[in-house]
């Protein structure tokens, strides 16, 4: 069973940056893919970016490319999503997800693991 813990959430303006960690309990946590999900309130559970096992292959929903970014520390068991230019569409639960698997998925059916989420307010 993995476990996983998200941080770095909060409240913040239009324009500004956030850094979003989850760390993994799982020791083997280099053979996982990673992903980062997002569900803003009354709508269906979205896609936000995701990163191979190895870190090599990343992908990301259109809505965020160029200001989000995935990255991974292995030794630290953690993945970490960089957030600039937030606007007031990105607010959502953003929650992370592991795969058994060494290539990142858009599909959140893959995710074997989720964490319970950390909040991203952005306002205007």
């Amino acid at each position: 069973q993995v476990q996983l813990v998200e941080s770095g959430g909060g409240l913040v303006q239009v324009g500004a940056s956030l850094r979003l960690s989850c760390t993994a309990s799982e020791r083997t946590f280099s053979s996982y893919a990673m992903g980062w999900f997002r569900q803003a309130p009354g709508k269906e559970r979205e896609f936000v970016a995701a990163i191979g096992a190895s870190g090599k292959r990343t992908y990301y929903a259109n809505s965020v490319t160029d200001r989000f970014t995935i990255t991974r520390d292995n030794a630290r068991n953690t993945v970490y999503l960089q957030m600039n230019g937030l606007k007031p569409e990105d607010t959502a639960v953003y929650s992370c997800a592991a795969a058994p698997r060494p290539y990142p998925s858009v599909e959140d059916r893959v995710y074997d693991y989720w964490g319970q989420g950390t909040q991203v307010t952005v306002s205007s």
